[in-house]
Parts: structure tokens; C-alpha cells; sequence
């Protein structure tokens, strides 16, 4: 990871902290300065560091409305122009819907969509933030996060910010770009479910974001790694970010915490198995040696950030907004754009849980699926038994 800010003993060591204040990690190092424009039409959602305290979160009940969708969702692609997906694997553009004019089971058919396709995109839309944060709760009750900026506008608390501009230019020597790649807050004991960012000012070329499927890196893998991965565990930590924001001399709104969940988990709706880890937050996995631990990770997170038939590439545009489902999929910006201004806002529901394989089972009684071979089953195509056809199943010549 990059270098971040640890606890030192008194004996005159190097202070970490100090040296997190003199670099710019775009992921653990918020700034609380921007560049100086009173006619900037968005100022009221600037990056905001309320020096305030919220308590520990409790585990609360979520019901995902994925489970109450059409699985055609005629209502939603019923009132689209166009459905595009934009590859096999990941992503999906639908032209030609309000958000603000979704009915509940339009929503409920978004959630469905996502939840399959890991992320959805949305053009020319027009609600504001408020109209949006409504959206969000119809997923889940929504999660406030303690390092990261809010609106200054009152009753925006539940709002990410998400703000560059030239007043803060990424410093490489604090990063690598693999180590960005992350899932919101994993170390939550109920991380996020259907995410929404819109982005309200974009630079002219420049600031994509990238998602990655776990469902397509689970799918990628041999049995033999499929059935060890399902029986283990890993550790997310809040540790790093908390001690970024405090090395930038920011308040933590909220005391950091680390938490234990399955490497491979089981959507609730589609059933279907994803990895389950991140660059950004799993420090480790547990009952391992260490360098069984490193070896399996770094794999696996060289696999998100570098396997493109596992991602999707989405060019912003004002007013574009994208819905990711984040128990499902990693996702990174890229900060080619710097000096030009990008700004966005997210909504960030919470999910259930992290479900492991064996409580799936255990709590539904079925068994849970390979998105992949599900899909080719679908399209009349029976995988071989190791699954080493799969290239040939793409149209490709092993």
C-alpha cells in the first residue's frame, strides 16, 4: 500500500504522520484547501471537514429491493430509448430515462440490473442531490463516512464528496495506481450495496472511472482455487484512511475499525459468488502464513487492476451519473486531469452483511452459483467439467 500514517514509540523514530503531510495520496490524504472561485456555480458542495463526532455504527436490517424486481425488468427497460451493455462482463448504459420519474418498481428493476451487471450508466440527468440521496435510501439506509468531505449545506451529512481541482495535485511518489483500486468502505460491518456518484463538473478529457467484476475474477479462477478461496477470511481495516486524515490534520468523525469478512461472498439476490477483497482496505487474511497471505492477495488484486477482460472504462460527462453495486465490484478513478476541476457526489446505501458461502447455504437452503457458467448455460453451452474450454467458449483458440 502507500504509505501511510502509523502510531511511533517516544524513542525518536520516524514520525509517519509528519511524513504523510508533505505527500498527496488522492485515497488516504483529503485536502481541505481548493483553489480560490466565488463564481464556481457549485461552491455549496465544495469539500466540507465538520469537526463533529458520530458513534460507532450498529448492525442494522437491510432488505435489498433487487428481490422484489421483475427479472426481465420490463418496467424499466419498457421506458428506455436504448439498453447498451458495454462489455460481456461488466456495465451497462440505459439512454433515455428521468431518474427523477423512476417508479418504486423501477427502482427496485434498477437494483436487479445492477446487481447482475455491476454497474450502470446514466446520462443528461437532472435531479440534484436531495433527489438523489432519496434515490439512495430506496437501497438501503445510508452510510456517513468519518474522514471524508461533506456539503456545507445543512442536512448533507450523508453526502461523500468527491473534489479535485488545482490546488491539489496527486504526488506519485505517495502511490502506485494499482493501490487505489478499492470497494467503498469494506471495512464497515455492513459495507455499501448500490452506490450512486453523479458528477457535476468534469474536466474536458480526463478523471474516468474504471470498475472491476468480481463476479468475472471469481468466474476466471480453477476450482481448485474457487473451493479454497470460499473457506477463507480476510481482514479490512479503516485504520489507514483514519490516520491519513488525521496526517493532514483533519478530525475522524468516527474511530476507525477493522473488520473480518469471507474472501468470496454470495450476492443476496443473484446467488451468485464474487472475490471479495480490495487493494484499498484488506490488510490480511487470517489463518494463514503471512506469505501465504501476501502471495494469494497480491495475485489477487494484480487480477483487478490489471485484467481488462474483467473492467469497464466510463468517460465522464456533466450530469452523468453512475449506480455500482459495491459487494460485487472494485472501482478506481484515474488523475490524468490535474489542473482542471472534477467534482462529484455519491449516495452510499448500506448492504447486509458480507455472506460467506457456507451461511448462504446455510440460510437459503440452495446452493450458490457461477455467474459465468450460469450465463453459458443460459446461451446453451456446457462448460467443460475443469472449465478449460472457457477460452475456446469466448471464441478464442487456446
Amino acid at each position: 500500500m502507500a504509505p501511510v500514517a502509523t502510531n511511533q514509540n517516544r524513542n525518536g523514530e520516524t514520525d509517519r504522520v509528519a511524513q504523510l503531510k508533505q505527500q498527496v495520496n488522492p485515497f488516504y490524504s483529503p485536502n481541505a484547501d481548493s483553489a480560490v472561485d466565488d463564481t464556481y456555480e457549485h461552491a455549496a458542495y465544495k469539500p466540507y471537514f465538520p469537526v463533529i463526532d458520530w458513534a460507532p455504527l450498529q448492525e442494522i436490517e437491510v432488505t435489498d429491493r433487487g428481490q422484489f424486481a421483475d427479472p426481465e425488468k420490463k418496467a424499466l427497460f419498457g421506458a428506455a430509448n436504448k439498453v447498451q451493455h458495454l462489455t460481456p462482463a461488466i456495465g451497462t448504459e440505459i439512454i433515455g430515462i428521468d431518474l427523477r420519474q423512476l417508479t418504486p418498481a423501477q427502482k427496485d428493476e434498477l437494483a436487479l440490473l445492477v446487481a447482475e451487471r455491476g454497474v450502470v450508466f446514466f446520462r443528461d440527468q437532472e435531479l440534484n442531490i436531495h433527489e438523489q440521496l432519496d434515490l439512495g435510501r430506496h437501497f438501503g439506509p445510508l452510510h456517513k463516512h468519518a474522514t471524508t468531505p461533506i456539503p456545507k449545506e445543512p442536512g448533507l451529512e450523508e453526502v461523500h464528496v468527491v473534489y479535485n481541482d488545482a490546488a491539489r495535485r496527486p504526488d506519485p511518489a505517495a502511490f502506485a495506481k494499482s493501490e487505489l483500486w478499492h470497494s467503498d468502505v469494506t471495512y464497515e460491518i455492513q459495507p455499501p450495496s448500490t452506490t450512486s456518484l453523479k458528477v457535476i463538473t468534469c474536466p474536458e478529457n480526463g478523471g474516468d472511472t474504471l470498475w472491476s467484476s468480481g463476479y468475472a475474477l471469481y468466474s476466471s479462477l480453477s476450482p481448485g482455487m474457487q473451493t479454497y478461496l470460499e473457506g477463507l477470511t480476510a481482514l479490512h481495516s479503516a485504520v489507514a484512511q483514519a490516520d491519513g486524515s488525521r496526517g493532514a490534520g483533519l478530525h475522524v468523525r468516527r474511530e476507525p475499525v477493522e473488520t473480518v469478512h469471507p474472501v468470496v461472498r454470495v450476492h443476496p439476490v443473484t446467488g451468485w459468488k464474487s472475490v471479495y477483497v480490495n487493494p484499498g482496505f484488506t490488510r490480511r487474511i487470517l489463518g494463514v502464513p503471512k506469505a501465504e497471505s501476501d502471495t494469494i492477495l497480491n495475485f489477487l488484486f494484480q487480477q483487478i487492476s490489471s485484467n481488462v477482460d474483467f473492467q469497464v472504462r466510463f468517460r465522464w460527462e456533466r450530469n452523468s451519473i453512475a449506480f455500482w453495486d459495491n459487494r460485487i465490484v472494485t472501482h478506481t478513478a484515474t488523475f490524468d486531469f490535474w489542473p482542471q476541476r472534477r467534482h462529484a457526489l455519491r449516495a452510499t446505501p448500506h448492504g447486509e452483511r458480507p455472506e460467506s458461502v457456507e451461511d448462504y447455504e446455510k440460510r437459503t437452503g440452495k446452493a450458490p452459483k457461477d455467474r459465468q457458467i450460469e450465463i453459458w448455460r443460459q446461451q446453451g453451452i456446457e462448460p467443460l467439467q475443469q472449465k478449460i474450454g472457457a477460452s475456446r467458449a469466448r471464441g478464442y483458440n487456446d
